[in-house]
């Protein structure tokens, strides 16, 4: 059994639900999906993907994803399913600045937020990368007004010249707070 100090699926799992970020069917429904690496090390930037997979981040890609125009939609379909799917985002769709990608098209990201319409800059060098502090800004609408988390950007330890996902959590100031002391992760309101 690995020492309380790995970072594992085990241990994230196990944290998330001592804070009540996961209910324990929860937790052992993803530790038992994983359960062939559930005891293995996690690097950090591992631990924060793990999130995503106990539903409770959703992961801004880095790398290439399908399309700008279909993809912003699903991605704020899955955080709205994070936040408990009390906000209804509907109509996501890229309104195409001038020019080309060559020199990065500013582009507009909107959607309706329970009818309400929601607008945001977003520039674009390739229409098969995200801008990712466009995404993060579209995220934070995904969460009810009256909800007592809110969302974070989750900063781990990185190594040069890598990529990363961004990735992103909704979480009290005091479940924010457990997850840096308990997970070494530092949370940055998004």
């Amino acid at each position: 059994m690995p020492g309380d100090s790995s970072m594992t699926y085990r241990r994230v799992g196990r944290i998330l639900y001592e804070i009540g970020m996961v209910s324990g069917d929860g937790m052992r429904r993803v530790v038992d999906e994983f359960a062939d690496v559930a005891d293995d090390e996690l690097s950090h930037y591992g631990a924060a993907c793990a999130l995503g997979s106990f539903g409770v981040a959703v992961s801004i890609h880095a790398d290439d994803i399908d399309s700008i125009y279909e993809d912003y939609a699903h991605l704020l379909a899955t955080a709205a399913q994070v936040a408990g799917d009390r906000v209804q985002v509907t109509n996501v769709r890229i309104v195409e600045g001038e020019g080309d990608f060559e020199d990065g098209r500013c582009d507009r990201l909107e959607f309706e937020r329970d009818g309400a319409p929601v607008s945001i800059d977003a520039e674009h060098f390739a229409d098969d990368y995200y801008d990712p502090i466009a995404a993060s800004v579209a995220i934070r609408h995904t969460a009810a007004d009256d909800d007592p988390r809110s969302w974070h950007n989750v900063r781990f330890d990185r190594e040069p010249h890598r990529v990363y996902d961004d990735i992103m959590i909704l979480a009290t100031p005091d479940q924010a707070a457990a997850l840096q002391e308990h997970l070494g992760f530092q949370l940055l309101p998004a």
